[in-house]
């Protein structure tokens, strides 16, 4: 996983540039194999004044073979600023894996990969269990 770090109206230092780096990755490190890039933007929006929730960070993930995911989070502090992004993108991530892992395809059963042996019979079982409890709670046999 690339990782670049930007800065804006902040001074980007190879030492900030390093710390913003290492806390996503950290955050970040066990969807390493699932991204390609991940872009962090740091940034102070009222750049030399003081204010509630100045300091902003914008991540952009690009996972392989879907569309970029960006979330944005703004503090009072940078560091605060860099955990709730990296947080907020963890949890996009997380929900985008959870999403591609079980999917019911067109026919309408489920596309689980633990059902990939003989699944048309361990699914029709499944129906036909279900099918025979209900026939029994309404007392037919």
């Amino acid at each position: 996983m690339q990782v670049q770090v930007r800065s804006n109206h902040i001074e980007g230092s190879a030492e900030l540039h390093e710390w913003v780096g290492a806390a996503v990755q950290e955050r970040l490190g066990r969807f390493e194999d699932f991204l390609m890039r991940v872009e962090i933007h740091v940034g102070d929006e009222n750049a030399q004044k003081a204010g509630a929730a100045d300091k902003r960070c914008q991540i952009e993930a690009r996972p392989k073979g879907h569309q970029p995911l960006s979330v944005t989070h703004k503090a009072e502090s940078l560091q605060l600023a860099v955990d709730g992004a990296a947080e907020k993108m963890h949890n996009a991530i997380g929900h985008l894996m959870g999403k591609l892992d079980a999917k019911v395809v067109a026919s309408g059963y489920l596309d689980d990969p633990l059902l990939e042996e003989e699944p048309r019979q361990v699914t029709d079982a499944l129906l036909q269990e279900e099918f025979l409890a209900r026939q029994e709670e309404r007392g037919k046999d």
